[in-house]
């Protein structure tokens, strides 16, 4: 089976539609699927639910999506410095489900797991506890949190195998695993792709099974979502 396409339209080709939930891959601007996010945009596909830690920043990454009014919901645990999204939050056009980052991480986990729900600690007595099941396990109070399955997982990574065996760099293995695995079809998009063979077996973040559709969308222009300096000291 070849996983790998052309570009990022061709491993899209069939599995968009409208009103359809995504899970996306990334942390900031570092490991998101570049490539893929522009092909959705690309492709006019609107209503979208999308699972991601944030919405990139305003015109980058996500951040694209949602200037092209193509995103119907968010289920996100930070905005971030992007300002369309606070916009739309606040002017009632977006619907946002804000997740603890860690229960968002655990809650896609799950639904690649096939656990539909589990309990945690995190956020009993706050706002997001509101309309949620309570429990109590030895004598504490835990909340209901559902497992997210998405449609598709797009997702960025650093170098795969032809089979689709896959390494996440640094930072961007933070998201990027959990997302991968809470779909059926995860179509990624990678740095290099080496020859079977080519990876010691002990070094793979993501097998191979779980990645459907595979795309190298290099080169990259990184990007910095917020530039901090040190002011020049005086001679």
């Amino acid at each position: 089976m070849n996983k790998l396409y052309p570009n990022a339209q061709a491993a899209l080709e069939g599995l968009l539609f409208d009103g359809m939930t995504l899970c996306a891959g990334g942390f900031g601007l570092c490991g998101i699927p570049e490539r893929l996010i522009d092909a959705i945009q690309a492709s006019g596909v609107k209503d979208l639910t999308i699972a991601s830690n944030n919405a990139g920043i305003d015109n980058e990454g996500l951040g694209k999506l949602l200037r092209s009014r193509q995103v119907k919901k968010m289920i996100s645990s930070y905005v971030g410095e992007n300002k369309e999204f606070e916009r739309q939050y606040l002017a009632g056009e977006l619907e946002v489900e804000f997740c603890p980052q860690g229960t968002l991480a655990e809650r896609c986990r799950a639904g690649g797991a096939g656990i539909p729900g589990f309990y945690t600690k995190t956020g009993v007595g706050t706002q997001v506890a509101e309309g949620k099941e309570v429990k109590t396990f030895d004598g504490e109070d835990y909340i209901l949190e559902r497992g997210i399955r998405a449609d598709v997982s797009i997702i960025k990574g650093w170098k795969a195998d032809e089979s689709g065996n896959l390494i996440f760099r640094k930072t961007a293995r933070n998201f990027n695993q959990p997302m991968a695995t809470a779909s059926h079809m995860c179509v990624a998009e990678v740095e290099e792709v080496v020859p079977v063979g080519s990876l010691d077996p002990d070094t793979i973040h993501l097998p191979g099974i779980y990645v459907k559709r595979m795309i190298v969308g290099s080169p990259y222009d990184k990007k910095i979502e917020f530039r901090t300096v040190r002011p020049r000291e005086a001679a």
